[in-house]
């Protein structure tokens, strides 16, 4: 077995060079599922600046992300490389105002700007 796995590269690449991501069906403009759109709504709400990275494009890229994280659903999103969870989670940190000091503590929003 080769150590070579492109679609393990590129979301390790995408998550490295991103403060943060949301791997998604769909795209921010126009997602493919309810919980990817809760998301969405909620990175756009607070203020993050995300990139979203459409899992529907190939089958490799959509378990590839499910056995990257061990975590079975999707979207996922993701922190200054830190793995945060799916929608559920991040409704919830949001509610609480978890996720927003967690944007600000992580420097992806300035301090005054976690709405």
């Amino acid at each position: 077995m080769t150590d070579a796995d492109p679609t393990r590269d590129f979301i390790a690449s995408t998550v490295a060079q991103n403060g943060v991501v949301l791997f998604m069906k769909g795209t921010p403009d126009a997602p493919r599922c309810g919980f990817s759109a809760l998301a969405v709504q909620i990175l756009d709400h607070v203020g993050a600046p995300f990139v979203g990275v459409d899992v529907l494009q190939s089958e490799a890229l959509r378990d590839g992300i499910k056995a990257y994280t061990d975590w079975p659903t999707i979207p996922q999103l993701y922190v200054k490389g830190e793995f945060i969870g799916g929608s559920d989670i991040v409704r919830e940190m949001f509610q609480a105002g978890e996720l927003q000091q967690l944007m600000a503590d992580k420097g992806v929003l300035a301090e005054g700007d976690a709405v």
